[in-house]
């Protein structure tokens, strides 16, 4: 997916500059392309889905009997 910004008459290159960090922010790229940058493998990612399962079931105090 490509991200455009068209520039207007008259526009100066910062405003052009800081249309496309509002878009690209607005998106939500950033984060994808940081967790793209390097492999992981499925056992990883696995693991991150479950940290905040377990963080959340420590503060609860987890299973009472």
């Amino acid at each position: 997916m490509a991200t455009v910004v068209r520039r207007k008459k008259g526009e100066s290159n910062d405003r052009l500059l800081a249309k496309f960090r509002k878009a690209v922010s607005f998106q939500g790229l950033l984060p994808e392309i940081r967790d793209r940058q390097y492999y992981k493998s499925n056992s990883q990612i696995k693991k991150e889905k479950m940290a905040p399962l377990r963080r959340r079931k420590k503060r609860r105090g987890g299973r009472k009997k």
